[in-house]
C-alpha cells in the first residue's frame, strides 16, 4: 500500500467508514479523497475502517462519517454500528457516543429512510465542505453547539430541515490517494477529469444530481496523470462523460506520445460514449492494453431511446461496434435496460434484430449484452414513474437470453427481485427506516425483506406504483440546481414520444 501523500494528526478522532469491504472502499475515489483530507487536515487522527477491516473502540472516537454510494450500503453501516455498540437511531444516542454521519450519492439522492440513523448528512460535492466540517468537529464543543454550527453551512443537512445541495466549481484535481494490491481495481491511478453530464438521460441521477457539467482544467489533469505514472502504469479516466471533456483527444495524445516514447501504461476508461466512438479513441486504448470496452444504448428501440432522452440512432451503435472491432478491441459490453415505462413486446424484440445487425457485421467480434431493470430514481424526470412487475421483467429476461443465446449473443441480467427492493429504497421515506433495521436483524437477504414487510405492514405501494406529478415527494425539501417544475416538464416533453 503506497500513501500519496503527507498525514497529519490531532487530538480529535475521526473513523471513515465504508459500509463494504476494504477492497471497495480503496477503489471508491470520492470516499479515498475525503480520507485524504481528513488524514492532511491539522487537528484530525483519521482512521479509515470498512465492514471486513474495523480497528477501532467508539469509546476513544470523537466522530464516525459513512459514505453510501448504493443503496443497500445502509446494511454496512449498520453492521459498523452494531460491531460498535452504537444504538442505530441518533435519538437514542447522547453526548457520551460519537457524532455520526454520512454522504455520498445515495444520501444526496434522497436522504429520508437513512435520516434517522444520522445527526447530520451532507448532500452534494462534499470535497470544500468537508473542511469546514472538520474546522467545526475540532473545536470539541457539544454536540447541540457543533449541530447549530453545522446547520449554518450549504449542503449539511440536519434532519427535519431544508437544505441547498452543494455544488462546487472543479479546482484540484481528485485522484487516487493510495494505492494499493488490495484494492478493486489493483494498484490503478484513478483521475476524475468531469463531473455531471451534458446529456440528461431521464433515468440518470448521476446526470441531474452533478448539474451542471463541469471539467478539470487540461494541464492540472495532466499533472496528475504524471503524478500517477510515477508510481504505477495503471491509469484510469473517471467521469460520466469523460469524452465531453473539450480537451479529451489532447489528454488522450498526450497520453499516446507516453505509450509511443516506451513507456508502459495500462491505460482504462469509465465508459465510452456511443455517439463519441473514433478510431483514435480505440487504438490509444488499444495501446494502453484494453481488449474489452464497455458503451451504453439503455434500449433498442428509438421510441424508447427517445422517451429516456437517449438521442443514438440504430446507425450510431452500429458504427460505434465497427470502429471498435475495426481498431483492435476485441469485444464490447452493451449496456441496457428493460422494464422502461410504457415498453411493448415489439421494444423487447428489437435487441434481437439489433443483435442480428451487429452479429452479421461484426463476424468472430465479441457481443455481450448486459441489461439491468430500470430503477425509478429521486430528482430525475422518471422519478414519478412506476416500476414494471418482477414477474413480467422476470418473463423478459428469459426470453432475451434464450433468443440471444441462439444468435451466439450472451447476456447478463441485474436481477429484478433486487431491483424492486432498491426501488424501495430509492423512493420512500422514513417510514421504512424500521424496516430497514428488521431487515439487517434477519441477514438482509430478499427473504428478510418480504417477511420484515408483512411483520411491520408497511406501506411502500407508492414507491413501486409511483407518483402523481402534482403530490409532494419525500425528497422535495433538497433545493437543487434543476427544479422540481423543470423536471415535471422534461417528463412532459418526452413522454410525447410514446
Amino acid at each position: 500500500m503506497k500513501k500519496l501523500y503527507n498525514s497529519n494528526t490531532g487530538e480529535y478522532n475521526l473513523v471513515m467508514a465504508y459500509p463494504a469491504i476494504e477492497a471497495f472502499a480503496l477503489s471508491s475515489l470520492g470516499y479515498m479523497w475525503l480520507y485524504k483530507i481528513a488524514d492532511t487536515f491539522s487537528g484530525i487522527n483519521a482512521v479509515r475502517v470498512s465492514t471486513d477491516k474495523l480497528y477501532v473502540n467508539s469509546q476513544n472516537v470523537d466522530s464516525i462519517a459513512f459514505s453510501l454510494s448504493f443503496d443497500f450500503d445502509y446494511l454496512g453501516v449498520l453492521e459498523i454500528m452494531e460491531k460498535l455498540k452504537i444504538p442505530f437511531y441518533s435519538k437514542e444516542r447522547d453526548d457520551s457516543y460519537p457524532l455520526i454521519f454520512a454522504g455520498g450519492p445515495v444520501i444526496t439522492t434522497n436522504p429520508k429512510p437513512y435520516e434517522a440513523f444520522f445527526d447530520f448528512l451532507i448532500l452534494g460535492d462534499g470535497e470544500v465542505i468537508f473542511e469546514k466540517i472538520l474546522t467545526i468537529l475540532k473545536s470539541k464543543k457539544t454536540k447541540q453547539e457543533i449541530l447549530k454550527e453545522l446547520s449554518t453551512l450549504e449542503g449539511v443537512y440536519i434532519p427535519n430541515s431544508s437544505v441547498n445541495k452543494a455544488t462546487v466549481s472543479l479546482d484540484n484535481v481528485i485522484y487516487t490517494p493510495i494505492l494499493s494490491e488490495n484494492s478493486y481495481f489493483k494498484d490503478t491511478f484513478i483521475i476524475e477529469v468531469a463531473r455531471g453530464c451534458m446529456n440528461r438521460c431521464s433515468f440518470c441521477t448521476a446526470s441531474y444530481t452533478n448539474l451542471p457539467f463541469r471539467h478539470y482544467e487540461y494541464e492540472k489533469i495532466i499533472k496528475a496523470i504524471d503524478l500517477g505514472l510515477k508510481h504505477t502504469n495503471k491509469i484510469a479516466l473517471l467521469g460520466a462523460q469523460v469524452s465531453a471533456h473539450p480537451d479529451f483527444e489532447r489528454i488522450l495524445d498526450y497520453i499516446d506520445n507516453k505509450i509511443e516514447s516506451g513507456i508502459n501504461i495500462e491505460l482504462g476508461i469509465s465508459s465510452l460514449r456511443t455517439d463519441a466512438i473514433t478510431p483514435k479513441i480505440i487504438q490509444i486504448l488499444v495501446k494502453g492494453g484494453q481488449k474489452h470496452s464497455t458503451i451504453a444504448i439503455e434500449a433498442a428501440s428509438e421510441r424508447l431511446r427517445k422517451f429516456l432522452n437517449k438521442n443514438l440512432k440504430e446507425e450510431q451503435i452500429l458504427k460505434a461496434v465497427k470502429i471498435a472491432r475495426e481498431n483492435g478491441l476485441k469485444g464490447l459490453k452493451i449496456y441496457s435496460m428493460i422494464g422502461i415505462p410504457f415498453e411493448q413486446d415489439d421494444d423487447i424484440k428489437e435487441f434481437l434484430n439489433l443483435a442480428k445487425k451487429i452479429k452479421e457485421q461484426n463476424k468472430g467480434f465479441n457481443i455481450e449484452f448486459s441489461f439491468s431493470s430500470f430503477v425509478p430514481k429521486p430528482q430525475t424526470p422518471l422519478q414519478w414513474a412506476k416500476r414494471e412487475d418482477t414477474k413480467s421483467l422476470e418473463k423478459k429476461q428469459k426470453f432475451l437470453e434464450k433468443e440471444l443465446a441462439k444468435l451466439g449473443i450472451s447476456s447478463k441480467f441485474s436481477s429484478a427481485k433486487w431491483d424492486y427492493w432498491q426501488t424501495v429504497l430509492s423512493r420512500s421515506d422514513d417510514r421504512i427506516t424500521p424496516l430497514l433495521i428488521e431487515v439487517y436483524k434477519n441477514g438482509g437477504k430478499i427473504g428478510a425483506y418480504k417477511s420484515a414487510l408483512k411483520k411491520l405492514n408497511i406501506d411502500i405501494s407508492k414507491a413501486i406504483e409511483g407518483y402523481q406529478t402534482d403530490e409532494e415527494l419525500p425528497w422535495d425539501f433538497i433545493q437543487s440546481n434543476i427544479s422540481k417544475l423543470h423536471l415535471k416538464n422534461e417528463y412532459k416533453r418526452i413522454s410525447k414520444y410514446l
